[in-house]
């Protein structure tokens, strides 16, 4: 049997780039693609059973090259993760319809466009997409209209997905990281945000990228043959702790 393949966007660095390790580990040869080259490349150094591809996945035509590409070097697709994402945070009344409109092309649009533009292989394959999501797509917080509004779009594509492409044999699943132990969050969260978040997450630590990768190669695997149009978060709990405040827990 042939070796599988993923594609995997936003793959130069964070869940992407670690998403694409677990694969290789596990047996997959996987596209990394990514709008950033300069990351891409050093992302791709020393991995072996890759090929890496320059795409915006929010240009349409960008994404059927990008797609063609790929499947003349693999020959199959048999998962997309739909990871590429970007971020723009601030108060409702001074979010511009441009802040608006980069957040939606990328976040919502690109996965649109990805997982529709892969559809013809994934039919062959009766493959898997898995769309990356966020905590904040099912909780609603502060200074996110942009970004939360995407990724609950992205929660409900990913429904019509499944309900749809269910009659053909692909799988559509999607993920919601919580806070999520990464370069940035490293460099954005202060020692006060860390320690609201540990208090509000009932495992009391931020998930691991390796955490997250773990949940997204599963969703892509036969394990998960029959699961599809689910929503999961990978967050410790945050999702389901609800409005309970910590210090009512003891």
């Amino acid at each position: 049997m042939p070796e599988k393949v993923a594609l995997i966007t936003g793959a130069a660095r964070g869940i992407g780039l670690e998403t694409a390790r677990l694969f290789i580990e596990q047996g997959w040869r996987v596209a990394l693609v990514d709008r950033d080259s300069e990351a891409l490349k050093d992302a791709t150094d020393g991995l072996n059973e890759t090929s890496s591809f320059i795409c915006d996945i929010s240009e349409p035509k960008e994404v059927d090259s990008m797609v063609n590409k790929v499947t003349s070097t693999f020959g199959r697709i048999d998962a997309v993760v739909n990871n590429a994402g970007v971020a723009d945070f601030g108060p409702i009344e001074t979010t511009d319809f441009a802040q608006w409109r980069k957040i939606m092309q990328t976040n919502l649009d690109g996965t649109f466009l990805v997982s529709q533009a892969c559809l013809p292989t994934l039919k062959k394959t009766r493959g898997a997409i898995v769309n990356i999501a966020s905590i904040s797509g099912l909780r609603a917080s502060t200074l996110r209209v942009a970004y939360g509004t995407s990724k609950a779009a992205v929660i409900q594509l990913t429904k019509q997905q499944a309900v749809e492409l269910g009659e053909i044999g692909v799988r559509a699943n999607c993920v919601c990281p919580g806070p999520v132990r990464t370069k940035l969050s490293n460099a954005v969260h202060s020692p006060e945000i860390i320690a609201s978040y540990h208090d509000a997450i009932p495992l009391n630590r931020y998930g691991s990228e390796r955490e997250i990768a773990e949940v997204i190669t599963f969703l892509c695997s036969d394990k998960a043959s029959y699961v599809t149009g689910q929503i999961i978060a990978s967050d410790g709990g945050f999702e389901s702790a609800g409005v309970g405040l910590p210090a009512l827990r003891t």
